[in-house]
């Protein structure tokens, strides 16, 4: 069953498909090492993983699993980064949440508005009834970003993570419907289209 990636509008930013002209600003972010100190996996280093990462955007939506969107700014439409809603389960009515953002967008809230809307539109479009996420246990600023929208931190993974040699811990938070309602209430702010 596919699951076409939405657009998504904010005050600031405009969430939308992937397309092959985001290939360069989409390196850039994937092989800066800053960046993805604390990603689960190393910074590419092979240009032609762009390539396969555009293919495995479209395999998602194909498959139905989830979407991923970029995140680029209204004003100038920068590229910011992205966020993703994956492994959607609809028996279970659950999907992961995840995303990352380049240097310069760190620290003006765009984390949070970006993934307030996918949050909106995935609980709104999909009958979700919980949301998780994983976060570094060294990276404080994701952990603010996941509280801020009302994710409950519910455990932490010893080492589950081994990139380069480096082992590391994860949080694991978690977000039920109910609670994205009292918090956030059942419209988000964002406006979806599926053009």
């Amino acid at each position: 069953m596919s699951l076409p990636t939405p657009t998504l509008h904010t005050e600031r930013l405009r969430l939308r498909p992937f397309a092959v002209r985001d290939s360069e600003a989409l390196y850039a972010l994937q092989s800066n090492a800053t960046v993805l100190r604390y990603w689960d996996s190393p910074p590419w280093t092979d240009p032609a993983r762009t390539e396969q990462f555009l293919a495995n955007c479209h395999k998602i939506e194909e498959e139905g699993s989830g979407a991923r969107l970029v995140i680029e700014r209204v004003s100038d439409t920068a590229f910011l980064g992205w966020c993703a809603l994956s492994r959607w389960n609809p028996d279970f009515r659950s999907a992961s949440l995840g995303y990352v953002l380049n240097e310069e967008a760190w620290g003006h809230g765009y984390a949070t508005e970006a993934t307030s809307a996918v949050l909106g539109w995935a609980f709104e479009t999909l009958d979700l009834n919980r949301v998780q996420a994983e976060a570094d246990t060294r990276n404080a600023a994701s952990a603010r970003v996941l509280e801020k929208l009302g994710f409950v931190l519910e455990g932490t993974l010893r080492e589950d993570c081994v990139v380069d040699g480096d082992v590391s811990d994860s949080w694991v938070y978690g977000l039920l419907r109910r609670e994205w309602q009292a918090t956030s209430g059942p419209t988000t702010g964002a406006s979806p289209s599926l053009g």
